[in-house]
This record gives structure tokens, sequence and C-alpha cells, in this order.
């Protein structure tokens, strides 16, 4: 099967990248940039891809960020400065940025007449983002067959595990996850006390290994 991965160049994207080279797929990543203030994570993406041989593709959208007002992570809105708590991490839903991702994805593996797109969506984000729901996946999925006579399929391979499983089949792949980006603020190192620092750490814990990542707070 050849597929194109949607990879920010966080944790949950480079396992799934490792998971799909191990079994024997094609791959070509995909990095958006959506006006994000950790774009830093567009780099880690092109980083790791160079690393392992794999093509990869960034797209600049950063004149959209205005349309996805609201967000911590697109807007002067701060970042929430605690663990994954539904009402504070809601502030850090970009409005549509599944469907946004995966349909530019989508036209690629469309033009490349590849089987499908690949997104890293994981059990812990369903509360939290709409568009990481095995419903949402199951809807992109009907709709990327419908939208051109290539029909794609989506590939939503970590929508029912956790992070800690994520982090154990990273362990597993040996994916260097010193190398990934996941904090919201986008400084030079994890800032160590947002939403997403907190969820990492957490799964290093939770997954009994070793966490390489610097942060900049001791706390979490």
């Amino acid at each position: 099967m050849n597929v194109v991965l949607l990879h920010s160049g966080g944790l949950d994207s480079t396992v799934l990248l490792y998971h799909l080279r191990r079994q024997g797929h094609g791959v070509r990543s995909l990095s958006v940039d959506y006006g994000q203030r950790h774009a830093r994570e567009l780099a880690a993406a092109q980083s790791i891809c160079d690393a392992t041989g794999v093509e990869h593709r960034a797209v600049d959208l950063g004149s959209i960020a205005p349309l996805l007002a609201g967000s911590a992570l697109t807007d002067a809105v701060p970042v929430p400065q605690a663990a994954y708590d539904l009402e504070t991490m809601k502030t850090t839903v970009v409005p549509n940025r599944n469907m946004i991702l995966i349909s530019i994805a989508t036209a690629w593996a469309v033009s490349l007449k590849y089987d499908a797109v690949a997104y890293a969506a994981h059990g812990g984000d369903h509360e939290i983002y709409p568009d990481c729901r095995p419903e949402f996946a199951a809807a992109m999925d009907r709709a990327m067959q419908l939208c051109d006579w290539h029909a794609v399929r989506l590939d939503p391979a970590f929508v029912g595990n956790s992070k800690a499983d994520l982090v154990r089949l990273g362990d597993e792949l040996g994916v260097p996850f010193e190398q990934t980006w996941s904090c919201y603020l986008g400084g030079e190192a994890h800032c160590g006390a947002c939403g997403t620092c907190v969820e990492r750490r957490a799964a290093f814990r939770a997954a009994g290994v070793v966490d390489p990542t610097t942060y900049v707070s001791s706390e979490g």
C-alpha cells in the first residue's frame, strides 16, 4: 500500500511514520503550516524524514490563520499551562484543522494514485478534539472515496490506542523521540508545562520508557 502521511513532526505522527514503514508501505510525508505558533514542528518533520529517506513536502497555508481565530495555536489566546482538561484545552482546538489537512493530503494522494492518507489521531484525543473522533474519521473516509474517480482511504491507525501505547510502540521501532516536537509554545526547548508537554511526559511515565526530551520546566 502507498500512503500519504500527515506528519506534524510530533511524537504521534513520527511513530506512525516508523510503523507504516515497518509494515512495508510506501510513504510520502506532508506537513502543513497553517499559522500555528509552534511551526518549528515542521523543521522536526523535515529532519526526521531526511534521516529516514522519506520524501517530505511542506505546504504553506499561513495566510488562513485569521480564518482560524479563537485557538491558542493560531490566535492571541494564551496556551493553557496545565494538564489536558476538557474545558481548558478546548482553547487549543483549531477550527476544522484535520478536515483541511486531510483534504490537502487527499489531493496529493489522488494525484499520486496512492491508496490512503494516514493521520495519527489517538484515543486520548477524542474528548477534546472533535476531528480526532472515530466518527469523524469514518465520515472523512467515506467522503474521500467519493471526491475523485480514484478512491483514497483514510487510515486512522492509532484511533483506538492511548499515547502511552504509541510511546511503547515507538520505543520498539527505535523512533528518535528526542527529535520530535510537541510543545505548543514553540520555544528552543519543550516548556514542560503546557497541556501537550504534560501529556507527553505522562505518556512516557505510563509506558515505562525513558523520556529523552529536554524540558524547561521540571514540573509535570
